[in-house]
């Protein structure tokens, strides 16, 4: 048999993020997969229709792996594809990007659809964990426009919500609520695969509507993610539903649910499990409480976590200065103005490193600092660098907010 069929099975596990155990389920055990991915025992045809069931795949698809030794080209491509999915374990983001993409010519050199979209698709997300937003939508736009995307509504939810994550990540609001809508529309499927990508599209469009300032339309989406926690959830994935339902409620100035929600993400959270997602909950916490007014020992205990878990897993530049804007509104809170200012303009002059929503936060509190610190002339330059920024991003609601604080200034400074 060689040892494609191994290696396709090992590879097909972890795409999963499976663990042995959990791909045998009750009629198979961990050392039982353990050796047929090393190729010591043979699949029986029972075995590959359990095992097709398990990855939601066709039992032919399957067997073709089985139907003798790999080609080089096949050997090469499982083998690229393997070291892809372990970067992407270790967070080596940008070394699983490259042996993907070089998994994905291979595959499709050799005409192999199911691999080549796996690896373009691993590829995509892990540029998008890499800060390399453009290159990755340019892959999901690949991977949206294909037959085999467009005949599955497994795979065109977990492309569009991709899709939706990244025109996020770039300020592309609109876009990332259209994305992440189809994503939603499509439903959460029969697997778990698929309620897991529907429960990621639909936090991934409450955070588009939330930035657009979609308040109500968010917040609906919340109770559909609320109902969808029971006891058998994971901790990782509870953890992060809750993480989301009290962002929205903290900017809907309910603080009282928004502290609920994000005291139990913060239970269930854990930085052992997931480093960089704690770093990241523990930015969006600090970041919604300071927003909220909340300006008291639990938030700077949240960015203090941020600052330190990000400087271990190694943020991306626009990471680095989204956790100085955290340090400087509490600065600016606590009327600490210069040590703010310093910040500000520091990140200032970094702006084109961040979103046009993020830039126009920076620009918004600049233009609040210098206020106070009566500077008005230069406050409504920034107030209005940040109603740009937020118009160019299509969060009009909060350009409307930096227009409101021109018209105050401009009368008397004009």
């Amino acid at each position: 048999m060689g040892s494609s069929f191994g290696d396709r099975l090992k590879q097909e596990r972890l795409a999963r993020h499976l663990t042995q155990g959990e791909l045998g389920g009750d009629l198979y055990s961990a050392s039982y997969i353990s050796l047929l991915e090393n190729a010591h025992r043979e699949p029986t045809v029972d075995i590959i229709l359990q095992l097709a069931r398990q990855l939601d795949l066709a039992p032919s698809s399957i067997t073709v792996w089985a139907e003798g030794a790999a080609t080089s080209k096949e050997s090469g491509s499982l083998r690229l594809s393997l070291y892809a999915q372990q970067c992407w374990d270790t967070r080596d983001y940008l070394g699983a990007a490259t042996n993907a993409q070089a998994a994905a010519e291979l595959a499709q050199s050799n005409k192999d659809l199911v691999t080549w979209w796996n690896m373009t698709f691993l590829a995509a997300n892990s540029l998008l964990r890499h800060g390399e937003e453009c290159q990755a939508v340019q892959l999901l736009q690949t991977l949206l426009e294909h037959p085999i995307t467009a005949d599955s509504d497994a795979l065109s939810l977990r492309a569009h919500q991709v899709m939706s994550a990244a025109s996020l990540a770039q300020g592309r609001l609109q876009e990332s609520i259209e994305h992440g809508t189809l994503a939603v529309s499509i439903g959460s499927g029969d697997s778990e695969e698929e309620f897991g990508a529907y429960l990621m599209a639909l936090q991934t469009l409450i955070g588009g509507l939330t930035e657009s300032g979609r308040l109500d339309e968010a917040w609906m989406h919340t109770q559909t993610l609320a109902d969808a926690v029971t006891d058998s959830t994971p901790a990782q994935m509870a953890g992060e539903i809750h993480w989301v339902i009290g962002n929205v409620a903290f900017i809907r100035a309910d603080i009282r649910t928004g502290l609920e929600h994000h005291a139990k993400a913060s239970r269930l959270l854990s930085p052992a499990s997931d480093l960089s997602r704690w770093a990241q909950f523990n930015k969006a916490t600090a970041w919604v409480r300071l927003m909220a007014g909340v300006v008291e020992p639990a938030t700077l205990q949240a960015i203090e976590r941020s600052e330190l878990a990000h400087s271990v897993v190694g943020a991306t530049l626009a990471e680095t200065l989204e956790v100085s804007m955290l340090r400087a509104r509490w600065h600016y809170l606590n009327n600490e103005l210069p040590a703010a200012l310093e910040l500000l303009e520091r990140i200032e002059k970094q702006k084109d490193e961040l979103a046009p929503h993020i830039a126009g936060d920076s620009a918004l509190l600049l233009g609040n600092a210098l206020q106070a610190a009566n500077r008005c002339p230069e406050a409504v330059a920034a107030y209005t660098d940040a109603r740009e920024r937020y118009t160019l991003a299509g969060a009009l609601d909060r350009a409307a907010v930096a227009q409101d604080f021109m018209t105050e200034l401009e009368p008397s400074h004009s």
